[in-house]
């Protein structure tokens, strides 16, 4: 994994000799990357509490890891005393943000859209408690993840209502198709041989407008996003300008990218879920716990609230390449912690050396329950375990290896139960632990359950 560096910033916003405090410490967190007038954006700031927001669209199960960076950011600038309001797409996300996207995306129906949402509000809910709602278990004092002061609100209250004549006389003719066009989002899809539809092409005006009804409605000054959103945020100031004459504020941060250069999400495969029927909290610490060195620091930074100085401290480390050094462990516990609780990080902690710790003739039953929440399975039937199943075939039927040649050539990194395989002995019903399952390894990090189907 790697992190697009950050936009230089000319300078640290001074503002009358007084620097924004705020502003100095999502710099040195490496937070900025495009932004408005920063010195005009740190005046505001510094002169009493400001209302801003940040979006999301509903258009898949849960959130993901790629929005872990804007939750924190929201919780940071909470915390400094400011105002959030959380945006879900109720209405943009019928459509679909093309940023970023190489096709479109499809249309979800009104059910989907609205289980999507109450799973980001109570997502949302881990990072800023919103007006009204009770502590909860895990509200911490002012020095915690959780505070006060939040709203949801969704655009489809406000969209909603609108006709199609009021939509394109009220916004469409104060957007020029020229300026349209050059966004980054338009450019990259509209000379593809499937080109992108009205409708997509059409997202950055509710977009925009969603900007000019939140300053009208609670006014909010400050959009904030990551770096993929800025086409959309200029667009919802330049419109605000023309209808309001209203001088609004953006800020995006850089995007937390994968190794391979794409962006998290739920669209690029392998997504890391915050929700835990999705992703579990073990898997979920796993995931951290794998980061590379060099990007430990950054993420420490970017994704928890510890502070500068605790962050350094932590990542001078032992040895290079001493696994796992203290800084995985440090930001596993801490993101899994913020997103899951504290019971779920330390039990994930425990179970840090894999899913057998234990030797397997001590296994129980309520182990391979937990495993069988968290690992791929393979079900097989009485009949195959009779008759013997071969281990190279269950490797592949797992998902464990791409081939049967490759568990042979590689028959030393295999493991059924803990125990190196032996390619020429069959699986059997003596081989499943408590007369239920068995585990199958492909070195130390990749697991499945191979698992004995259960009878009509």
């Amino acid at each position: 994994m790697t992190l697009d560096a950050p936009d230089p910033v000319a300078e640290t916003p001074d503002v009358g000799g007084e620097r924004s405090p705020l502003l100095v410490d999502l710099e040195a967190r490496g937070l900025i990357s495009d932004s408005t007038d920063l010195t005009a954006l740190g005046r505001r700031l510094n002169a009493g509490p400001i209302t801003l927001y940040c979006g999301f669209d509903p258009t898949g199960p849960s959130l993901h890891a790629g929005h872990l960076q804007q939750l924190m950011l929201l919780g940071r600038i909470a915390r400094a005393g400011h105002r959030p309001l959380v945006l879900v797409g109720g209405a943009t996300g019928r459509i679909g943000d093309p940023s970023g996207r190489d096709s479109e995306r499809p249309l979800l129906d009104d059910a989907t859209l609205a289980a999507n949402i109450a799973s980001i509000r109570e997502q949302v809910g881990r990072f800023i408690r919103f007006d009204g709602d009770p502590p909860g278990d895990d509200a911490v004092d002012d020095d915690g993840p959780v505070v006060g002061g939040g709203r949801l609100v969704d655009n489809h209250d406000w969209t909603g209502p609108l006709s199609l004549l009021d939509f394109l006389r009220d916004v469409g003719k104060h957007v020029t198709i020229g300026t349209m066009l050059a966004r980054d989002s338009v450019r990259s899809r509209i000379d593809r041989s499937d080109g992108m539809s009205f409708t997509e092409f059409s997202y950055q005006l509710l977009q925009a407008y969603d900007f000019v009804h939140l300053h009208r409605a609670y006014d909010c000054e400050l959009q904030v996003a990551g770096s993929d959103q800025w086409g959309n945020i200029t667009a919802g100031i330049d419109l605000a300008r023309r209808l309001d004459g209203a001088t609004l504020h953006g800020l995006t941060s850089p995007l937390v990218v994968r190794s391979d250069g794409k962006k998290f999400g739920k669209s690029t495969g392998g997504a890391i879920w915050l929700s835990a029927e999705h992703t579990s909290p073990y898997a979920f610490y796993q995931y951290w716990m794998q980061v590379p060195d060099d990007d430990v620091e950054p993420m420490l930074l970017r994704l928890t609230f510890l502070s500068v100085e605790a962050i350094a401290e932590v990542v001078e480390a032992p040895s290079p390449g001493a696994p796992p050094t203290e800084g995985q462990r440090t930001l596993a516990h801490d993101l899994t912690t913020t997103v899951h609780g504290a019971a779920a990080a330390e039990a994930a902690r425990r179970r840090k050396r894999g899913p057998l710790r234990r030797r397997p003739g001590g296994t129980r039953p309520g182990l391979l329950d937990m495993l069988a929440g968290e690992l791929p399975t393979l079900e097989v039937t009485d009949g195959e375990l009779a008759d013997g199943i071969e281990p190279a075939d269950a490797f592949v039927r797992s998902g464990l290896a791409k081939s049967k040649g490759e568990v042979r050539k590689n028959a030393g990194g295999f493991r059924l139960n803990g125990v190196a395989v032996d390619l020429d002995e069959a699986f059997g019903g003596a081989d499943l632990l408590v007369g239920r399952a068995a585990v199958l390894s492909h070195g130390k990090r990749r697991h499945a359950l191979l698992v004995r189907a259960e009878n009509p």
